[in-house]
């Protein structure tokens, strides 16, 4: 497929691609350049790559429904889009249904998008616009709302549970445990350590799952660091927002729980990154920066380049960047990122979630096991063992 795009380094630098630019390409009509500018040249440039990763999931999802339809993205109404609105949420012919809130994501995408193709190619909007009032409810005033805002979306759906009920869900979920506290013979929990160290963190920390997951190994406390709840920092680049970086603090028992995870020689990370460096993976990566030292109270890296050492700052390395930077040691490469995959690799932070769907599938099935009735419903939604993520 790419024999026919040319250079495509050269064609990225003329068209203000970067490295996690999306690009959409049709099956049936090919790339369209005018879709894909829109990831280079609008406001949404300027976001992080998880935010190009969701905006172009609902353009595709978008682009596939007009296609089955005969339509085109430069030609529709807002009737199209309630028809997707339809499709989207409650026609049964879906089998994959989203909720208001995942729906409430692919209208502000769309209404970004066609913003922006209006005013560039002169398409029409198919997204309503002009919000409308919002019948007052007893203690609350009249407010304003987009009149496509689907009903079920609240601003804010927090999700809390307490310590006992998160240690259930880890242990049945990620751990391979039953409810009545036994491990089957067959469970093989390869990355036990470290999926119950990175939830472990998550709810001591508080972090969110991002800042959490972009992590490096310079970046948690020292060993021998003394307190019940050590200072962490956290760099701006990976903090929500991206404009100040903050302290925060990680209760000895996640520092040991990470501390075992990276354990050189029982720990699974260590085991990763041997299976990585006998493959010859970490080598081939023509991406790869070599952090040659550290300096923990600048909170800069020393990293190799062709024309010799130069120091960066933490704070301005995003996610991206801190997936690149490896040191070498006497048995070869290894990553400076916390959390690693099987295969040795760091992990991108939105991989977690398939670890989590897995966890809640586990752990409905042990329900199922352990005698209670499958639920459906508004009581499994009232009873369901949820993941303890925003």
């Amino acid at each position: 497929m790419l024999q026919g795009f040319g250079d495509v380094h050269a064609r990225a630098q003329r068209n203000g691609a970067r490295d996690g630019t999306p690009l959409l390409i049709s099956l049936v009509r090919g790339p369209d350049a005018r879709i894909n500018m829109f990831f280079r040249f609008s406001w949404i440039s300027s976001n992080r790559p998880r935010t190009w990763r969701r905006y172009a999931y609902t353009l595709v999802v978008w682009l596939n429904f007009l296609e089955r339809r005969g339509r085109s993205w430069s030609d529709v109404t807002a009737r199209d889009y309630y028809d997707f609105k339809h499709w989207r949420m409650t026609d049964s012919h879906n089998p994959n249904r989203v909720g208001a809130m995942s729906f409430d994501t692919d209208r502000a995408a769309l209404s970004s998008f066609y913003r922006w193709a209006s005013s560039e190619y002169g398409v029409l909007n198919p997204i309503p616009t002009r919000p409308v009032q919002d019948k007052p409810t007893r203690g609350q005033v009249r407010s304003r709302r987009m009149p496509d805002r689907p009903a079920g979306s609240p601003r804010r759906d927090p999700k809390w549970l307490l310590r006992q009920a998160f240690e259930q869900w880890r242990d049945v979920g990620l751990r391979g445990y039953e409810f009545d506290g036994r491990r089957p013979d067959h469970w093989r929990g390869f990355n036990e350590d470290r999926d119950a160290a990175f939830v472990d963190g998550l709810y001591g920390t508080g972090l969110r799952l991002t800042e959490w997951a972009t992590i490096l190994d310079v970046e948690l406390p020292q060993p021998g660091t003394s307190g019940r709840f050590p200072r962490a920092w956290l760099a701006r680049e990976c903090a929500k927002g991206g404009r100040y970086g903050r302290s925060y603090r990680i209760p000895r028992a996640v520092v040991k729980a990470v501390t075992g995870y990276m354990d050189p020689l029982e720990g699974s990370r260590a085991e990763a990154i041997g299976r990585a460096q006998r493959a010859g993976r970490y080598e081939r990566l023509s991406s790869a920066q070599i952090v040659t030292g550290h300096n923990p109270h600048s909170r800069t890296v020393r990293v190799l380049t062709a024309r010799g050492d130069t120091w960066l700052s933490l704070n301005a390395l995003n996610e991206t960047d801190r997936l690149r930077l490896f040191r070498r040691t006497p048995a070869g490469l290894e990553p400076l990122a916390v959390w690693l995959s099987s295969n040795g690799m760091p992990r991108q932070a939105h991989s977690w979630e398939n670890t989590f769907r897995s966890a809640n599938a586990r752990v409905a099935d042990a329900w199922v096991r352990a005698g209670t009735p499958e639920l459906t419903g508004m009581e499994r939604d009232r009873r369901r063992v949820l993941c303890p993520l925003p």
